[in-house]
């Protein structure tokens, strides 16, 4: 078992300058790539931290942009329907206005037209009367003249 000692102990003396020299590697593997790359692996990582907070940000002002030009959009909307409907009140109330001042017309025409009419058949009336009163002075002229012509004798003077 000395001897396994022994060996155990020259492998152990022969490995110290390779621990050694792994050791003095891994210091200047730390030192040298280890350190730096951390370094600018975290400055990547602030950066792009710092860029996505940044994209974030621009997301949430597009979005209260968005929002401020839809309620923008829905006002001017409503304007325009008001300013319409406004519009066709006041076309509804000039057309009545219209109408109205287009039926006092019709109306007084009528009433002109009634008499017109009226005086054309008080017109006609005496006229009419006033033909039938020759007419009836005629016939019963005539008449008359037949009952007088029938009266006296066909030869000569009465």
């Amino acid at each position: 078992m000395e001897e396994t000692l022994q060996q155990l102990g020259a492998l152990v003396l022969g490995a110290v300058p390779t621990v050694v020299l792994f050791l003095i590697l891994f210091a200047a593997y730390s030192k040298l790539v280890h350190q730096p790359l951390g370094k600018v692996l975290a400055q990547r990582r602030a950066q792009t931290e710092g860029v996505l907070e940044k994209a974030r940000a621009d997301i949430a002002a597009a979005e209260a942009r968005t929002a401020e030009y839809d309620h923008r959009l829905r006002t001017a909307r409503l304007k325009i329907f008001q300013a319409q409907e406004a519009r066709r009140q006041q076309i509804l109330q000039a057309r009545a206005a219209v109408m109205a001042e287009a039926r006092m017309h019709a109306e007084a025409q009528v009433k002109q037209a009634r008499a017109a009419l009226a005086q054309d058949m008080e017109q006609s009336k005496t006229s009419l009367q006033a033909e039938a009163e020759r007419l009836a002075s005629e016939i019963i002229a005539s008449i008359l003249r037949q009952v007088g012509a029938a009266q006296q004798p066909a030869g000569g003077t009465p």
